[in-house]
């Protein structure tokens, strides 16, 4: 037996326990939300998932112009186009959130499984190398599950009356949405389309509980909203790679070849459906009493909409030694409904900046210097605001590519980003937090490969 057959089963045993266990966690996680503190999700849908991967994390969040050949990026559908391997992600977070109000300040620990994809080029290149073919055209599929949306809060808050004296009221909510998506990237030469098929789908609780405590044996009050929905979205996606060096005879990919890619998505305005019920009633937890309810209304059918957002931006590259990249994200939540709950949100603008550097990818001595370390910058709006006042978040990122060889196989990834900012307004409710991603990508050349026997 080769080694080679060895390691090439190992590596496809890892990666399908991986796929059985995420496969478990995410069974799991639609019913048991991590512990959360995010007042500000309680508008909504929630607090938008990030929809980039660890290694574009450590960048920002660069989607737009990104590409790579061993690393996924379903921001931009077109990306998919250059992808080279057989490819598995799989992602966590981990984030402290220290929230601030006043003289008020408190701070926790959330975390969760981020994602979940696999993708795989059509036509494996081993094949067209071994028939010596140069085959323009590229074909690459992916299929992911991550979050869309979350939702999870715990806020508590005492007012004082003459009549009543003190009074709590309670504001909890948990669950979030989730998106399926199926995408393809197709190219030919230097350009590239692609498309995402997305189906949106999750549970949102939210809950008001209002206790007199100075007043006994009275009665809580609470009022319990519960919404599903379904969405459909679409996002379209093309990116063109220019290549600097025209007097250059080297093949696409090669090292140090200089490359400005420009890059666009866009996705649609969707419609959603929801089915919701309300729950309104009073109990006496302290009694044993009975409740006595006021209002039970269930499958109250509904429909909304989700807004447009656009991205564009520019990556220069000298590959594998170099990125840098800038791009600009716009959303237009000003159209965004919901008849469950009626809101109103404002358009949204995002802006970054991207770096990444590699010092000698081809060293055979210092393993350090293959590393990716990554850099970025990011400025952007929230839909939601305060008193017509729009909310705000800002930050830096850091990250690092840690390459994993295997013997005869692709390089894999381990990729660590951390990134810390801001988050709401000055003079209300904000959040200085720190968050940490953590992905692996497992990648493989050696699937849909023809075999010759002489």
């Amino acid at each position: 037996m080769h080694l080679s057959g060895i390691w090439k089963r190992r590596f496809l045993a890892t990666g399908l326990w991986l796929f059985l266990g995420a496969h478990l966690v995410w069974a799991q996680v639609y019913y048991i939300q991590p512990k959360a503190n995010s007042p500000y999700s309680r508008f909504g849908l929630g607090d938008p998932a990030d929809q980039f991967y660890a290694a574009a994390a450590g960048m920002a969040g660069l989607g737009a112009s990104y590409n790579d050949y061993a690393h996924l990026n379903l921001v931009n559908p077109a990306s998919l186009g250059w992808l080279q391997v057989t490819a598995f992600e799989l992602g966590v977070n981990a984030r402290y959130s220290g929230l601030r109000s006043g003289n008020a300040s408190s701070g926790i620990w959330s975390g969760n499984l981020n994602y979940m994809s696999l993708a795989f080029p059509i036509k494996n290149p081993i094949n067209q190398a071994l028939e010596r073919s140069k085959n323009k055209f590229g074909w690459g599929m992916a299929v992911a599950l991550r979050p869309f949306t979350n939702v999870g809060y715990n806020v508590e808050s005492v007012t004082t009356s003459p009549d009543f004296k003190q009074a709590t009221t309670s504001l909890k909510g948990s669950g979030g949405t989730y998106k399926l998506s199926w995408t393809n990237g197709l190219r030919y030469g230097d350009l590239a389309i692609g498309a995402d098929a997305g189906f949106i789908f999750g549970k949102i609780t939210n809950s008001r509980r209002v206790t007199f405590d100075s007043l006994y044996p009275a009665y809580s009050t609470e009022l319990l909203d519960e919404i599903s929905i379904t969405s459909l979205q679409y996002r379209l996606g093309v990116q063109y790679t220019l290549n600097l060096d025209k007097k250059s005879k080297k093949r696409a990919g090669d090292i140090g070849k200089p490359v400005l890619t420009a890059g666009v998505f866009v996705n649609n305005t969707s419609d959603f459906t929801s089915n919701s019920s309300r729950f309104y009633y009073r109990d006496n937890l302290a009694l044993s009493a009975p409740t006595d309810t006021f209002l039970y209304a269930a499958d109250i059918e509904g429909k909304g909409v989700l807004p447009r957002e656009i991205g564009f931006g520019l990556t220069f590259e000298k590959r594998e030694e170099l990125r840098i990249g800038a791009e600009y994200y716009l959303s237009n939540w000003s159209t965004y409904s919901n008849e469950a709950r009626p809101e109103r949100f404002m358009d949204t603008r995002r802006f970054l900046l991207a770096l990444e550097f590699t010092p000698d990818i081809s060293s055979y001595n210092n393993y350090f210097a293959r590393l990716r370390y990554r850099a970025g910058f990011f400025y952007g709006t929230d839909p939601r605001s305060v008193n017509e006042e729009q909310l705000l978040e800002y930050g830096i990122t850091l990250g690092t590519g840690f390459p994993i060889f295997l013997p005869r196989q692709t390089t894999s990834y381990v990729n660590l980003a951390l990134r810390a900012g801001r988050f709401g307004l000055p003079d209300s409710l904000k959040e200085n937090f720190v968050q940490l991603n953590l992905g692996f990508t497992l990648n493989d050349n050696s699937w849909f490969f023809k075999r010759k026997f002489n």
